[in-house]
């Protein structure tokens, strides 16, 4: 009788967990997507200063903790999309010195570089970078510190070890190369965890597949001329083909030279994508 009370106890127990085990799976389930946004709620959006962007953005600006995605829309498009990100890393990096301003930091925490992880293959048909260039589309190469990686699984362990060690306030990569989700998944969640934004160019052609908060697809455009018919704004087709939370949309956009910011063509901007034409989009190639 002893063992049968016994048995039937233990029963009971091993039952107990079971259900124990399977609330805490469907909590940690539910909290997942939370954990994929650390510090959301606390760190502000970063505008880029366009409001017909801006609005397609949820709170008005990038997450300035999360993974942001550049691909170009042909081959001959990767210079226009390297161009883009540097323009939108100075953009972020001055968004965040003002931040820091207001917030009244030590004004050494915003002296910090802009950190570039380049693996071999990522702008091995683009040339190397130009100071002169990266200060036109407003970033200073005294802030630029390059990383170059001798292949894809050292970038991405690059990135990975800057945005854990807080080493930027803002980092970006450049790969040769695709990533698949589980990669693209770490970076996220570095990102935020780290409270930076991550800027990343992948290939054109790049897995769908990404758990990045945004993803551009750009691609060149006539550059705006001054009255001597010389070049003066640089200019790309960029179009928001996927945006977590937001909407997605296409335009035209240039960059002042000498404001250093954002500006749209409003004579060739393109309106924003009418409802099902992101979900088109994103199903397309990148």
């Amino acid at each position: 009788m002893d063992s049968v009370v016994v048995s039937t106890t233990l029963r009971g127990r091993a039952t107990s967990r079971g259900r124990e085990r399977d609330a805490a799976v469907a909590h940690l389930r539910r909290l997942l997507p939370r954990l994929e946004h650390l510090g959301t709620a606390e760190r502000p959006a970063l505008p880029l200063g366009v409001a017909a962007v801006d609005a397609c953005l949820p709170r008005g600006g990038l997450a300035a903790d999360a993974l942001h995605e550049i691909v170009p829309e042909s081959y001959g498009d990767m210079p226009a999309a390297f161009g883009f990100l540097v323009a939108l890393a100075g953009r972020l990096l001055a968004a965040q010195a003002r931040a820091g301003d207001e917030a009244q930091a030590a004004p050494e925490a915003w002296d910090a570089p802009l950190l570039l992880v380049v693996s071999a293959r990522g702008l091995a048909d683009c040339g190397r970078l130009y100071g002169p260039g990266l200060q036109t589309l407003g970033l200073d190469p005294g802030r630029l510190t390059l990383v170059e990686a001798g292949d894809e699984r050292d970038a991405l362990w690059a990135l990975e070890e800057i945005a854990t060690a807080r080493a930027a306030p803002v980092a970006a990569g450049c790969l040769g190369a695709d990533l698949d989700l589980t990669a693209s998944r770490r970076l996220h969640l570095a990102a935020g965890t780290a409270g930076l934004p991550l800027l990343l160019l992948r290939p054109r052609g790049a897995e769908p597949a990404s758990a990045a908060a945004t993803r551009w697809r750009i691609a060149a455009a006539a550059a705006g001329r001054d009255r001597f018919g010389s070049l003066r704004r640089p200019r790309w087709r960029a179009a928001l083909a996927r945006c977590r939370n937001g909407h997605p949309g296409a335009w035209v956009l240039e960059f002042d030279h000498a404001a250093h910011r954002f500006g749209l063509v409003s004579a060739l901007a393109d309106h924003a994508l009418p409802a099902g034409a992101g979900a088109r989009s994103a199903a397309g190639p990148a």
